[in-house]
Order: C-alpha cells, then structure tokens, then sequence
C-alpha cells in the first residue's frame, strides 16, 4: 500500500521542489517504488527531473480533469525506481476550469486510486498557494511535508497552513497526517540559520525531522541539468543531506 506525501509551503522558494525531486531520487535509490506528481503549473520538479515540459501531452492536468488515467500519465525517468506524473504550463487553468464541478478537492484522490499500491511512495509537489491545486495534493495525500527555510521571515506564514490543515482534516481529509517540518537551506556560519532552527525545534519538537538541508551549490545547480542531486552528484553534501532524510521517512513509516 503506498504512502502519498504532499510536499507543501504557500511560501515560495522554500525548497519545496528541490526536496520533491531529491527525496524521491533518494527513496528511489534506497530501492523505494517511487511516484513524483508534479502539481505546481510552473513544472519546475518536471523539467528538474530531465523531462522537456514542452513535450508533455497527458499530465496532471489532465488527471484532475479525469480525462486520462494516472497510468496514461506516468513517464519513467532515469533515475532508478522513479516515475512522474509531469506538469505542463496548462495547469493554470484548471483551478478556474475545476472551480464548479462537484467534488472539486477530490480529483486527484479519485485519480490515483487505481495506482496508490504500485508504489511505496507517492510525492506531491504542490504549488506555492492555497489554492485548489493544494487543496487536492492534501485531501489525497496521507500526510504532508512542510519545508521551511531557515531565514527571517519562516515562521511567517506556518500558522496560515497549519490551519488550512486542520480545515482539510475536518472537511476532506481526517487522515491527513502531518510527516513532518523538514528545515531547508541551513547555513551553519550564519547566526539567523541557527536561530530558526532553534526556534522551529522548540515550538515544534517532535514534528521536525531530525535531517536538515544545508545550502549547498551543487545542489542548486542539478536542476539546470535536469537531474536529481543524486545523478548529478552523489557525493555532495545535498546527496548525504537527501539520503538522510529518505531513511528518516522510511524508518518512520515501517
């Protein structure tokens, strides 16, 4: 039976895609069946993942629109035990086209039922809003991963999903679990880094995964490639960093 994980921050540039790419990578080469759906209309975690965004026919448009099957949808990708679900520029449009059809939050629920036990993992990379896009990835998903970069203004904004959460627990979802808060682009010499770490892990303990994501250039530079940290180089801090953590989740989750 796979776990499906929404990776989800209204914040942009918290590392959202960045962890949805390498943390599926990462379970993919600890030998995970792994699913990557790429649910943000900017299809950064599509193109990041070596596929050309142009070229994408049937995607996660077109799944929420249930006129494909997830199967139709799935692309292999070169990383060993990865598969995408693309995303291409036309997603925009699907929150207006969604907007009066019954059952809008439940599309992409209904849409992955046929394929949730063909994978260990299926991750979400939901797109920097609370919108319906998300609103989907959380009423499917069994729990979600919130990143939080460890700069000034993180906290701003947590309690905003944390409560969409909890309306999506009460409303869609009462399963819906929290993964946990992973702490994103660390940088140890800086003061305000170590700061936020204390401060997310004093108000949040448990919650926080116990990994932490340094800054890292090789890390930041993989995308441009279209390739996962761990194709581009294994050897990184940002590998280490992303391997941590998908042992993390998959000592968690056995």
């Amino acid at each position: 039976m796979g776990k499906i994980i929404a990776i989800a921050n209204q914040k942009g540039g918290v590392g959202k895609t960045t962890t949805s790419i390498n943390l599926a990578a990462s379970l993919g080469v600890l030998e995970k069946k792994v699913l990557l759906i790429d649910a943000d209309p900017q299809a950064n975690a599509t193109s990041g993942i070596g596929i050309d965004v142009e070229s994408v026919e049937v995607g996660t448009y077109q799944l929420l629109e249930h006129s494909n099957s997830a199967k139709d949808a799935i692309i292999k990708t070169s990383t060993p035990n990865l598969d995408i679900i693309p995303a291409h520029i036309d997603l925009v449009a699907i929150e207006i086209e969604l907007v009066d059809k019954e059952s809008r939050e439940y599309m992409l629920k209904s849409a992955l039922k046929d394929i949730k036990d063909d994978y260990d993992y299926i991750l979400i990379d939901c797109a920097p809003s609370l919108g319906l896009l998300t609103l989907n990835a959380l009423t499917a998903g069994d729990s979600v991963m919130i990143p939080i970069q460890c700069e000034y203004f993180a906290l701003e904004g947590l309690g905003k999903l944390l409560n969409t959460i909890k309306s999506v627990q009460k409303v869609h979802n009462p399963e819906l679990d929290i993964e946990g808060l992973l702490l994103t682009m660390y940088d140890s010499r800086l003061r305000l880094s170590n700061q936020v770490v204390e401060e997310v892990q004093k108000h949040f303990n448990d919650m926080v995964f116990k990994t932490i994501i340094q800054r890292n250039v090789r890390l930041s530079e993989a995308p441009s490639y279209g390739e996962s940290i761990i194709n581009y180089d294994a050897s990184s801090k940002g590998a280490n960093n992303y391997l941590s953590l998908a042992k993390e989740v998959i000592n968690k989750n056995s």
